[in-house]
């Protein structure tokens, strides 16, 4: 159901004291406006109970890639080194209970130890432990470092053929760049995301959530229930390679299917995209506006919203093909009308003629949006006052839960091993 017209102005008032109600106290961290509402329990376990699977991972890309599969029921073994650990525990400010923001999101629902892979006992050990006991491992260590441990793919197949075992690398498992390592502003400069973002005569822009480790972690999560699914057919394990490289080229694959189909780059659009037009953010009187009529039908409608309706009809506007050869005459115009009112007065009129809009929201205003609420999309930590995006997944309408927040470094030794962490560094919870 549309809300009615009469509602938009509130609403937008309500959100913007919302807003101010997180962001008053300088020294709280902005909290959900609305109640976390609480999750219906699901009637079935989770979809990966019963799976273990040992994470030997640092930085974003494979510790969110396991946090999927544990967010999905699978009990995941997060192995850190001593010292610092993970170097995203210290990859901050913000920090939350000690922990970076970034290291307690990416490493909830984990139990974690610390071994020391240089101490031959300690690496004999978790070895056994892999054998004995693990359904799955995944890496994202530099080139090579798995494989002087006797841990590497190959070699742990060798002795349990079962195992599915997941590299997830740089530039990927072959090439001449296969043993360098890599980030995600590299990968989105090398994989020509940077040559399609940004503004049309601007430098080049990185995406700003860090797209290509948090893909990357996502192949390795569809890669690694796909080997599982196999393997509950066969009885066979496999080797699961994907990387930064890999991912950051697949995000590119319409722009590549562009270029290879007509010889032409695709450049930087701002808010805009090549293939239709009008689709792109629009500068209104208080603010800008995202506007998708994404086919005729729906400039039709706009047009009409707009109190322009003559625009469906003229030839160089009446069909996609005609709007983006004339996106140099159409988009000025379209700015130059919208300009005219404020942002909750077109969205009003948008969603009365049914034409797809939105605001372009803040961080603080994705938090307080009620939508968010709605969908119970931020969940509270168990155990610790914190709180975090839950996986944007549901099973019969249950979102998994947040079951545990992100480990102390070698919290879980002595459950797994029987004897203490040996850690003494600081960057822990208190």
């Amino acid at each position: 159901m549309r809300r009615a017209p009469r509602r938009v102005r509130g609403i937008e008032t309500e959100k913007a004291e919302r807003i101010e109600a997180l962001t008053s106290q300088a020294s709280i961290p902005p909290q959900p406006a609305h109640p976390v509402p609480a999750q219906p329990a699901s009637k079935q376990p989770l979809p990966l109970a019963g799976i273990t699977i040992v994470e030997f991972c640092h930085s974003v890309a494979g510790p969110y890639g396991a946090s999927i599969l544990a967010d999905l029921g699978a009990d995941v073994i997060k192995i850190e080194n001593p010292g610092k650990g993970d170097h995203g525990r210290s990859w901050g400010p913000p920090y939350w209970h000690g922990t970076s923001s970034l290291f307690q999101s990416l490493n909830r629902n984990k139990r974690g130890i610390v071994v020391d892979l240089r101490d031959p006992a300690q690496c004999a050990q978790i070895k056994a432990w892999i054998l004995e006991h693990a359904d799955v491992v995944i890496q994202n260590l530099r080139p090579g470092a798995i494989d002087k441990y006797g841990l590497s793919g190959a070699e742990l197949l060798a002795a349990k053929p079962s195992l599915v075992y997941c590299n997830l690398g740089a530039f990927g498992a072959t090439g001449p760049l296969r043993e360098k390592p890599g980030y995600d502003p590299l990968m989105q400069a090398q994989g020509g995301i940077m040559s399609v973002t940004g503004e049309e005569h601007g430098g080049p822009v990185r995406v700003g959530t860090s797209i290509v480790d948090m893909g990357a972690g996502m192949w390795a999560a569809i890669g690694v229930q796909a080997a599982l699914l196999r393997r509950a057919a066969t009885g066979a394990g496999c080797i699961v390679d994907t990387s930064l490289f890999e991912t950051a080229v697949a995000w590119m694959h319409i722009s590549i299917a562009g270029f290879l189909a007509s010889g032409q780059f695709r450049g930087r659009m701002g808010s805009g995209t090549v293939e239709i037009v009008p689709h792109q953010a629009f500068k209104a009187a208080d603010g800008h506006v995202m506007i998708a009529a994404g086919n005729d039908g729906l400039f039709q409608k706009l047009a009409a919203a707009l109190g322009r309706p003559e625009l469906a009809s003229d030839a160089r506007f009446a069909t996609n093909d005609g709007r983006v050869t004339n996106r140099g005459v159409l988009v000025p115009l379209l700015e130059s009308i919208i300009g005219s009112a404020s942002v909750a007065q077109w969205r009003q009129r948008l969603d009365a003629a049914g034409v797809p809009s939105a605001p372009i929201q803040n961080i603080a205003e994705v938090v307080a949006d009620e939508q968010t609420a709605a969908l119970g999309l931020l969940q509270k930590a168990p155990d610790l006052d914190m709180t975090l995006v839950g996986l944007p997944l549901s099973f019969d309408g249950a979102r998994p839960p947040y079951r545990r927040s992100a480990p102390r470094q070698g919290e879980h030794n002595a459950e797994l091993f029987g004897a203490p962490s040996t850690h003494t560094g600081s960057c822990t919870k208190p």
